[in-house]
């Protein structure tokens, strides 16, 4: 009997801007004007562990609605939400390692059959050299329910600042800052979202 082996990991890109961030891919607006909720902006910048930008990026996110709802599939309940609201956003950095979103803040999802998460945007990053996507959540710094979060509350308490993105009027919009660290000082909280085995 012939064994196969499992292709090992290899280092990826930087193809983002070629092929995801085709102008028919890229999705930086998650929101139409007429979509219900706040309207926001979501901007920052990726940096590596020098401190230097990384212009070849990219970064996905996906969030609740404001009304604390998913975008599901079509046979999936509750039924899917109106297309003024997408869900799902993809941007790539630019020569300053800069990203943006325009969205909606997302309003609080279930975690369990008591508790409520606290308003958040799901993040993954892409970028060269990693062998794995990163993974990780922006908060709102300013809203109250986040001291209450069962996820925050399992991130040290020094290392919680790193998730929260900082609010910021500029016109005509609501602004909430929010840089990546890939590593090093300041280096954002990464989840692990790989299974464990346990032996018996």
């Amino acid at each position: 009997m012939t064994r196969t082996q499992l292709t090992p990991s290899q280092t990826v890109g930087p193809f983002f801007h070629n092929a995801l961030l085709r102008p028919d891919a890229a999705r930086n607006v998650l929101a139409r004007p007429d979509a219900e909720g706040e309207h926001i902006r979501i901007e920052g910048h990726v940096y590596d562990g020098d401190r230097a930008a990384v212009p070849d990026a990219m970064i996905e996110i996906w969030h609740a609605n404001h009304d604390g709802h998913y975008h599901t599939a079509p046979d999936e309940s509750p039924p899917p939400l109106q297309s003024r609201f997408f869900g799902f956003g993809r941007s790539g950095t630019d020569a300053a390692g800069a990203y943006w979103f325009e969205t909606i803040k997302p309003g609080r999802v279930a975690y369990d059959e008591t508790r409520l998460q606290s308003p958040h945007v799901c993040v993954a990053v892409f970028a060269r050299g990693l062998l794995n996507h990163l993974f990780t959540r922006l908060y709102f710094a300013d809203d109250a329910s986040n001291p209450g979060d069962p996820v925050l509350q399992r991130v040290p308490v020094e290392r919680r600042s790193a998730l929260l993105a900082v609010r910021q009027v500029r016109s005509p919009h609501t602004v909430y800052a929010f840089d990546i660290v890939l590593q090093g000082d300041g280096e954002t909280v990464f989840f692990d979202f790989r299974h464990r085995r346990t032996s018996r």
